[in-house]
């Protein structure tokens, strides 16, 4: 999974290592002089067939398979991000929606609002991470995830926001970047549970 960074806001190109040379214009990357979320897309066969809403309480378990569908059902780290939810959502940290079809909830998106404090190149403290993306294996590639993505990009242009990221699967990353993503490649990470379960035993 690779990790890919936007940044909106004043039109300006960068070039990434091992990636395309990209506009971050959000409005131009669309192509619609304004933000219009799904009134645009709705001319895709699929989308005029299916509902959109945001999550709520009550979706919590919904959302927490969205982001671990390898997982079984009674594997602790399902309830632990449900139990998380309940509090990103009273305290609007967390933001997603759905796509329903037939009164099934077929596909997902998740936005985490992050007070990463201001940076020279972004006044803005906040910064958002897209996450649990999803769509039902039999609709995929009928523009669904691209619908919410609209929506999610839509929401942090509404919050003032203008960095965004997201790790990408090979399959979701020719859609990222045309929505303006690219490859962010100079961070490092340090988890304590690797760590620990990479220790030899004494």
């Amino acid at each position: 999974m690779g990790e890919t960074l936007l940044r909106l806001g004043k039109s300006h190109t960068q070039e990434a290592p091992g990636s395309l040379q990209v506009c971050t214009q959000f409005s131009s990357l669309l192509g619609l002089q304004r933000f219009e979320t799904l009134s645009v897309l709705l001319a895709c066969p699929m989308l005029s067939s299916v509902s959109f809403r945001p999550i709520t309480q009550d979706d919590r378990q919904t959302v927490a398979r969205h982001r671990y569908p390898e997982l079984s059902e009674l594997h602790p780290a399902l309830a632990t991000y449900a139990h998380w939810l309940t509090d990103a959502l009273t305290q609007e940290i967390y933001r997603g929606w759905f796509h329903e079809k037939d009164g099934q909830i077929v596909a997902g998106i998740g936005l985490i609002l992050l007070n990463w404090g201001p940076s020279k190149n972004d006044p803005s403290p906040l910064r958002a991470r897209v996450v649990n993306v999803y769509t039902a294996p039999e609709i995929r590639r009928e523009g669904l995830a691209r619908s919410l993505l609209t929506h999610a990009l839509e929401e942090t242009h509404v919050l003032g926001i203008q960095t965004v990221s997201l790790g990408t699967s090979e399959m979701g990353q020719s859609l990222y970047e045309e929505f303006g993503f690219q490859f962010y490649a100079s961070e490092m990470l340090r988890s304590r549970s690797k760590l620990s379960a990479s220790a030899p035993e004494q």
